[in-house]
């Protein structure tokens, strides 16, 4: 075991984590803004937004993100017209791309955990708002999102969970975040047990971290509404 070379590189890692951590707030951040509206869509209405909405999900949860962001990164790149366009200066930076993949990838899995939270209100609840005389938005706004929201709580921790490991997939796209920096720490010295367990060390403390940040965000939202 020499993890000398390590310790020489550690800037490197934290060079690496500073990178994971601004794709993991970004992406669940922007992930979650967008599910929040297809939520709504995919459980109020019954005509084609809802069902567009379905396929969105669909397809990102149907296939793997490191295909989702090939295809973002490399494939786009091969159509002229994309070369030619506007966009071309945001899908040629591996960040962006990174950022939009994961982004969208989560939105995906975070508008059917929230759907299905929806569904799941009470339905004296509802009708205890209606009664009051609530309009529609009203209603959403105060009673069935943040009732969603609280509910959904335990399945959005593991989403969570699951994208920071997620972002992993990061430095396949020449992206040095923790698992750039043990690639390139094995590259250099060819240790590649000490070099992934060290970023697998990060990803354990950083799994911690988001643990104890959700069970205190069920502690506090949670559970008094569970109790009641």
């Amino acid at each position: 075991m020499n993890f000398e070379s390590i310790g020489d590189n550690f800037p490197l890692y934290l060079t690496g984590l500073g990178v994971t951590l601004k794709l993991l707030v970004l992406s669940l951040s922007c992930g979650l803004l967008l599910a929040l509206p297809l939520a709504v869509v995919r459980t109020v209405s019954r005509g084609f937004a809802s069902r567009a909405v379905w396929a969105y999900t669909y397809v990102f949860r149907g296939t793997p993100m490191l295909v989702q962001l090939f295809l973002c990164y490399y494939g786009l790149a091969q159509f002229e017209s994309v070369r030619e366009s506007v966009a071309w200066p945001w899908l040629s930076s591996a960040s962006f791309c990174a950022w939009l993949t994961f982004s969208l990838n989560t939105a995906a899995y975070t508008t059917e955990i929230i759907a299905g939270s929806i569904r799941a209100l009470p339905a004296g609840e509802i009708e205890a708002a209606k009664a009051l005389g609530m309009s529609r938005g009203l209603l959403l706004r105060r009673v069935v999102l943040p009732a969603a929201l609280r509910r959904a709580l335990p399945a959005y921790g593991n989403e969570a969970i699951f994208m920071l490991h997620g972002t992993s997939l990061a430095s396949v796209v020449t992206l040095l975040d923790v698992t750039g920096a043990a690639r390139e720490v094995n590259a250099k010295y060819y240790l590649p047990f000490e070099a992934f367990i060290t970023a697998g060390a990060f990803y354990f403390v950083l799994t911690l971290g988001l643990v104890g940040l959700f069970r205190w965000a069920e502690s506090r939202w949670l559970k008094p509404m569970m109790s009641r």
